[in-house]
C-alpha cells in the first residue's frame, strides 16, 4: 500500500513532463497505475473476505502515537476497488475527451492522478491523523481540478466555494479527531471503533467528526457546493463528485457506525439531514435544464440516501448501504461520462436544444438507459437490488418499533419517487425527439470514448443479475455490527413488502414524469423556503464587510501606525507576563570586562544617532555600527564563528541597503515630515526597556541544569566535529537550519518577484566578446555595449575587464576593478576552505557562503551587472534549488536506511599526508547551506542590482527620446 502511494506521488510529479511528450496519450500511461492498484487490491480479496486484514505500519511520530498505518478490511477493500477501478476508467476516458490543445493538460492529468492516489490513501489509512491528512488533500486537489478553467470566473468561484465549505467541515472535524484521540488514547481508527468510549466528550467529538463527513458529502446544509462544482470538466464530475470524493463522508460514517451509531446525536443528525438532502436534491433536480445539473442535484439526493442508510447502524442496513454505494458509483459515473460525450458531440448540455440524440447515437443511448434504469431502481439491475435492500432493512426496523426507521423509510420512499421522476426527465431530455426542436447533428467521434461508460454499465448489469455473488463481498463489513441481522443481497427475495414498496415508488415516479408540466407549475408556485447557497453568499459578504471595516479601523495612518500598533500590543502583553513572573534574578552583573561598557555605549550611541539621522545613507552606516559592535562582543567572548558570520552579514546587509537606497530620496521624510515624534520616541523607549527586562529575566529563568557542559562531548562523539557551533547547526539542530535556508529561498523568490515586473530571466545578459559568449554562443543572450559609440568596429576585441565598456568614466575605478579581479578567486577559495573546515574550526557553510557572496558583491560594485554575469554563469535559481535539494536530500536519505530523518552518517579513515579525516552527510548538508546563501546573494544582486540598473537605463533612454522632459 505504501509502495502504491509512493508510485502515485512520483508519477503525478512527472506527468506534466510526460504530457509534453505524449500529449493526450499520457492518460493511457497514467491509467495503468490506478489499474495496477485495482489488481493489487483485488488480489487482497481472499485474505479480506476470509475475515483477515491486510495491514502495513511504519513509524512516523511515535511520541504522538501517529503512524503511517494502513489497513484493508472489507469496507476499505470495497472502497479501494471503487476508487481505483473507476479512476482508471475515467483516466482512459480523458484520453479521448480532451484535445491536444487543452490548456493546462499536463497539470490536469497530474492532479487527477494525484487525486486517485489520495482517495486510495484515505480509504486504506488506519491512523486517523494520516486519514485526515488525505482528507484535506482531497479538498485542495478538488479545488484545483474544479478551477481547471482558470480563465472562467464561474470555475474559480465554484472551486473556492467547494474549498471553503469542505475545509470548514475539515477544521471542525479536526477538533473532533483530536478529542477522540484523547478520549480513546489511540490514533488507530480500528481501535477507536472496537472499544468506543462513552460520555459527553465522546458524543461531542462524534458530532464534530460528522460535520466533516456531511460537508464533504454535500449533505444539507452543505449541499450547494456540489452543483456549483459542475463548472469542472466532466471527468472531474464523474470521478470526484459521483464515485470518489463525495463518497469520503459516506465512508467515514460507515467506518465509525459499528462503534458509534448509538452515540447521542448520531441518529437525529444523520436521519434528518440525510432525508433533507435526498428531498432537496431531488426536488431541485426536477427544475434543471442542464443535463449535468440534473445529475448534480440528483447526486446530492443520492448522497442523502446513502448517508441515511450508512448511518442507520444495523447489520441489514450496512449490507444495503455498501450495495447502494457500489451501485451509485457505477451508474452515476456512467451518466456523467455520457453527458460529457453529448456535450462534445452536440455542443450543448441544455436538453431544450437537443432532439433525436437517441436515434443518432443508439449505443450511447443504450448505455445511458441501463444506467438510468439502475438509478431508478428497476430490476434486474444493481440499483434495484440495493434499493430493495434499503427498504427491507428499514421496514424490518420500523415494524420492530424503531421511530427513526419509520421516519427514514417515509423520507427515502418519497425521495425515491422523485428520483424516478428526475431520472426519466434526464433520459427523455437527453435522447428523446421533440417536434419543436431540430434534430441535433452530432459531431463524429471515435467509439473508444465509450469504453469507460460501457464497462461501468456492464458492472451495473452484472452485479444486478449476479447479486448473490456480491453478498459474500459485503457481508464481512455488515458482520461488524452487533445486532442479529439476517438479510443478504440477492436479486429475488420473494414476494415481500419491500418489493411492493419498490413497485409503488416506480409507479408514482413515472406518474410524476408523465405529469411533468403540472409538477413544473407546482414548483413555480412553491417558494424556495430553503436556499443554503444564499446563506453562503450572505456569510461571504458579511465577512468581506467586516474585513473591510476592520482594515479601515486598524490599518489607517500608514506604516508608522501599523508598527506603533504592533509594538504597543507587544509591550502591553509582555508587561502582563512580566508582572506575573516569579523568576527575577537575585543579582545583576553589569559587565564581565570594561571593554563591554565601551562597546555597549558605542552601540547605544549609534542607535540613537541612527534614529536622529536626516539622511538615509548616514542612518544605514550607523545601524551597521551596532552590528559591528555585536561582532566585537562575540569575538571578545570567545565565539569566533559568530563573530565571523555577523561581520560578513553586516557587510552584505550594508551593500543591500545601499542598492535599495538608490531608488529612494536621499533624505529621510523628504516629502512628508514625521508627526507625533514624542509618541514614537516613547514607544521606542518602552520597547527597548521591555526587551532589556525580558533579557534580564530570561537569564534567571533556567530551572534545570544546562546541557552546555555536554555539548563538547556530543559534538565529537555524535557529530564528529570539534566546532560546537557548526555541529549544532548542521547536525544536532539541523531542523532549525532547514527552516532557515527555506526562508532564504522564499526571500530570494519574493525579492525577484517584486523587481522583475515583465518576467524573470534565466540569466544575466553578457557582453559581446566575453569568454562566456565564446564558450556559450548558442546558450546565452548577448547584448551590445550600451555605452559604446556608434562608430565602434563590429568585431569586438576580447578584454579582461568590462567596466570600461559598460560604465561611464565618472563611475569607474580601474584600480578597484583590477584589485577585485585579482582577489575574487582567492576569496572564493577561502570561502570553500571555510566551508570544509567549519566542522572542526571557525567557519561553515553559512560563513563560507557569505564570503563568496561578498566576492560577488565586489565584482558587481566594481564592474556592474555585466561584470556580475561574467563572474557567475549559472542561474541563481539553479544554485538555490541545488542547495535546498542537497540539504533536504541528506535530511531524508536516512529514512531509506530505517533511521530517523536528519540522522547523520560518516566515513572516516587515515589518508596519507592529510592524516585522519572524517566526511559525513552533515558536510553535504553544509554544502547545501553554502549554495543557498550564495544563490540568495546572487539573486539579490541580480534583482536589486542588475534589474534596477536595467530599469534605470530604460528610463534614461525613454527620457532622452522625449527630449529630456518627464
Amino acid at each position: 500500500m505504501a509502495v502504491l502511494l509512493a508510485a502515485f506521488l512520483v508519477l503525478s510529479i512527472v506527468t506534466p513532463s510526460l504530457t509534453n511528450w505524449l500529449s493526450t496519450r499520457v492518460f493511457y500511461l497514467i491509467a495503468a497505475l490506478p489499474f495496477a492498484a485495482f489488481i493489487v487490491t483485488l488480489a487482497q480479496g481472499p485474505l479480506v473476505l476470509g475475515g483477515a486484514e491486510a495491514t502495513e505500519r511504519y513509524p512516523w511520530m511515535p511520541l504522538l502515537d501517529v503512524w503511517l498505518s494502513f489497513r484493508v478490511d472489507a469496507l476499505a477493500w470495497v472502497l479501494a476497488l471503487v476508487v481505483t477501478g473507476v479512476g482508471a476508467l475515467v483516466l482512459l476516458y480523458c484520453a479521448r475527451y480532451f484535445s491536444a490543445d487543452e490548456p493546462g493538460l499536463g497539470r490536469f492529468a497530474a492532479l487527477l492522478l494525484a487525486f486517485a492516489g489520495t482517495m486510495y490513501g484515505l480509504v486504506v489509512s488506519d491512523d486517523i491523523i494520516v486519514m485526515f491528512m488525505f482528507w484535506e488533500i482531497t479538498s485542495i486537489l478538488s479545488y484545483l481540478l474544479i478551477g481547471h478553467y482558470t480563465g472562467r470566473k464561474e470555475s474559480r468561484g465554484a472551486a473556492l466555494q467547494a474549498l471553503l465549505v469542505t475545509t470548514f467541515g475539515g477544521l471542525v472535524m479536526l477538533i473532533g479527531v483530536v478529542m477522540m484521540m484523547v478520549e480513546t488514547g489511540t490514533s488507530s481508527i480500528a481501535a477507536m471503533v472496537a472499544d468506543p468510549p462513552h460520555g459527553a466528550v465522546t458524543a461531542t467529538a462524534v458530532i464534530l467528526i460528522l460535520v466533516g463527513a456531511l460537508s464533504k458529502s454535500a449533505i444539507v446544509p452543505f449541499h450547494f457546493w456540489l452543483p456549483a462544482a459542475m463548472a469542472a470538466p466532466t471527468p472531474v464530475s464523474a470521478y470526484l463528485h459521483a464515485a470518489a470524493m463525495v463518497k469520503a463522508g459516506i465512508y467515514l460514517v460507515g467506518r465509525f457506525a459499528p462503534g458509534y451509531a448509538d452515540s447521542p446525536g448520531w441518529m437525529p443528525t444523520l436521519m434528518v439531514l440525510g432525508v433533507g438532502a435526498m428531498l432537496v436534491g431531488a426536488w431541485r433536480s426536477l427544475r434543471q435544464y442542464d443535463l449535468k445539473l440534473v445529475l448534480a442535484y440528483g447526486t446530492v439526493s443520492q448522497l442523502g440516501f446513502l448517508m441515511v442508510i450508512s448511518g442507520f447502524g444495523t447489520h441489514d442496513a450496512a449490507l444495503a448501504a455498501v450495495a447502494l454505494l457500489i451501485g451509485h458509483a457505477l451508474y452515476k459515473a456512467t451518466l456523467f461520462l455520457v453527458v460529457g460525450i453529448i456535450d462534445h458531440r452536440a455542443g450543448t448540455r441544455d436538453w431544450r436544444k437537443l432532439s433525436g440524440v437517441g436515434r443518432s447515437a443508439p449505443v450511447l443511448a443504450t448505455v445511458a438507459a441501463l444506467a438510468c434504469l439502475s438509478m431508478a431502481g428497476v430490476p434486474p439491475l444493481l440499483g434495484f437490488v440495493a434499493k430493495e435492500g434499503v427498504f427491507s432493512s428499514l421496514l424490518d426496523a420500523a415494524f420492530a418499533g424503531d421511530g427513526w426507521a419509520l421516519f427514514a423509510l417515509i423520507g427515502t420512499a418519497i425521495g425515491s419517487v422523485l428520483t424516478v421522476a428526475y431520472t426519466c426527465r434526464f433520459f427523455w431530455g437527453a435522447f428523446a425527439r421533440r417536434a419543436d426542436v431540430e434534430t441535433t447533428q452530432l459531431a463524429p467521434d471515435g467509439g473508444s470514448i465509450l469504453t469507460a461508460p460501457i464497462v461501468l454499465t456492464i458492472g451495473t448489469v452484472a452485479f444486478g443479475l449476479g447479486a448473490g455473488l456480491l453478498d459474500p463481498v459485503i457481508a464481512p463489513y455488515a458482520q461488524s455490527f452487533t445486532d442479529d441481522g439476517h438479510a443478504h443481497i440477492a436479486l429475488w427475495h420473494g414476494w415481500q413488502p419491500a418489493l411492493a414498496l419498490s413497485a409503488i415508488v416506480l409507479g408514482l415516479g413515472f406518474v410524476l414524469f408523465w405529469q411533468r408540466t403540472l409538477v413544473a407549475r407546482l414548483q413555480d408556485v412553491v417558494p424556495a423556503w430553503f436556499e443554503a447557497a444564499r446563506g453562503y453568499w450572505l456569510s461571504m459578504r458579511t465577512i468581506d464587510r467586516l474585513a473591510a471595516r476592520s482594515t479601515i479601523f486598524a490599518q489607517r495612518g500608514g506604516l508608522s501606525q501599523y508598527l506603533s500598533t504592533i509594538l504597543v500590543v507587544f509591550v502591553a502583553l509582555v508587561a502582563v507576563a512580566l508582572a506575573v513572573n516569579d523568576t527575577w534574578p537575585s543579582g545583576i552583573r553589569l559587565y564581565d570586562y570594561p571593554a563591554q561598557i565601551v562597546i555597549g555605549l558605542v552601540m547605544a550611541t549609534a542607535s540613537v544617532l541612527a534614529a536622529l539621522a536626516g539622511q538615509r545613507m548616514t542612518a544605514v552606516l550607523l545601524v551597521g555600527v551596532t552590528g559591528y559592535g555585536l561582532v566585537a562582543l562575540f569575538a571578545l567572548h570567545g565565539a569566533p564563528d559568530l563573530a565571523i558570520t555577523q561581520g560578513l552579514v553586516e557587510m552584505a546587509t550594508i551593500v543591500i541597503f545601499v542598492l535599495v537606497l538608490r531608488r529612494l530620496p536621499v533624505k529621510i521624510a523628504q516629502h512628508n515630515r514625521p508627526e507625533q515624534k514624542k509618541r514614537r520616541a516613547l514607544i521606542g523607549i518602552l520597547v527597548g526597556v521591555t526587551m532589556g527586562v525580558v533579557g534580564t529575566v530570561a537569564l534567571a529563568a533556567r530551572q534545570a541544569e544546562s546541557i552546555a557542559a555536554e555539548l563538547p562531548r556530543l559534538a565529537v562523539e555524535e557529530g564528529h566535529g570539534r566546532n560546537i557551533v557548526n555541529v549544532m547547526l548542521v547536525d544536532i539542530r539541523a531542523w532549525d537550519t532547514m527552516g532557515e535556508i527555506s526562508v532564504l529561498v522564499v526571500v530570494a523568490t519574493g525579492i525577484a518577484s517584486l523587481l522583475f515586473v515583465s518576467g524573470r530571466l534565466g540569466a544575466m545578459p553578457r557582453m559581446e566578446g566575453s569568454r562566456s559568449q565564446r564558450r556559450r554562443a548558442n546558450r546565452r543572450h548577448v547584448v551590445k555595449d550600451p555605452l559604446a559609440p556608434a562608430e565602434e568596429p563590429t568585431e569586438t576585441r576580447h578584454t579582461w575587464i568590462f567596466a570600461g565598456r559598460t560604465l561611464s568614466t565618472d563611475h569607474r575605478s580601474i584600480l578597484l576593478e583590477v584589485v577585485i579581479r585579482l582577489l575574487f578567486h582567492p576569496a572564493i577559495l577561502v570561502s570553500v576552505y571555510l566551508l570544509f573546515v567549519g566542522h572542526n574550526a571557525p567557519g561553515g557553510g553559512f560563513a563560507g557562503g557569505l564570503l563568496a557572496g561578498l566576492a560577488l558583491i565586489a565584482r558587481y560594485l566594481a564592474g556592474g551587472r555585466f561584470e556580475l554575469a561574467e563572474a557567475v554563469t549559472i542561474d541563481a535559481g539553479k544554485i538555490l534549488g541545488t542547495g535546498i535539494v542537497l540539504a533536504a536530500g541528506t535530511a531524508a536519505a536516512s529514512l531509506f536506511f530505517g533511521a530517523d530523518i536528519l540522522t547523520s552518517a560518516y566515513i572516516e579513515g587515515d589518508v596519507p599526508l592529510l592524516g585522519h579525516l572524517s566526511f559525513g552527510t552533515s558536510t553535504i548538508f553544509d554544502i547545501g547551506v553554502y549554495l543557498v546563501v550564495v544563490g540568495l546573494i546572487l539573486d539579490i544582486l541580480r534583482s536589486l542590482g542588475g534589474e534596477v540598473d536595467r530599469q534605470l537605463e530604460d528610463s534614461e533612454v525613454t527620457l532622452e527620446a522625449r527630449g529630456g522632459h518627464r
